[in-house]
């Protein structure tokens, strides 16, 4: 069932599990357990999904619409039927660009007050 939300700021902020599946699936379908190796795999291991958080995310995400399940399998060679793969739907594509802009806004305002830097280390007080 999908949710009455339409409009991308209706669904922000994003959890941190949902902003990097949602990220995860952006330039290609992948199924649970890739997306979880990608997530770890993009931070550097600094965000791990467990199978109830991903799959339950997961449900919620197809619920609202931010990510569809596909059709398109791989040659059967490669594949195990039971997988199940997802990507993210023009709603979801909307809501995933969305937030990333409002958390660079974010970062933005705190270089503004010399809360961050480029780098990503934080500046010291003197």
């Amino acid at each position: 069932m999908r949710s009455p939300r339409s409009q991308p700021e209706s669904f922000l902020p994003l959890s941190q599990p949902v902003f990097h599946i949602l990220v995860a699936v952006a330039d290609r379908q992948r199924h649970g357990y890739a997306i979880m190796k990608e997530v770890n795999r993009a931070t550097d291991g600094a965000v791990k999904l467990s199978t109830g958080t991903l799959y339950a995310a997961i449900r919620r995400l197809l619920d609202d619409g931010l990510v569809e399940e596909s059709d398109e399998r791989p040659d059967d060679e490669l594949d195990d039927k039971r997988r199940r793969y997802y990507r993210l739907t023009e709603l979801g594509h909307a809501v995933v660009l969305r937030e990333a802009d409002r958390m660079a806004e974010l970062v933005t305002l705190a270089r503004g007050k010399a809360l961050a830097t480029s780098s990503g280390n934080s500046p010291r007080r003197s």
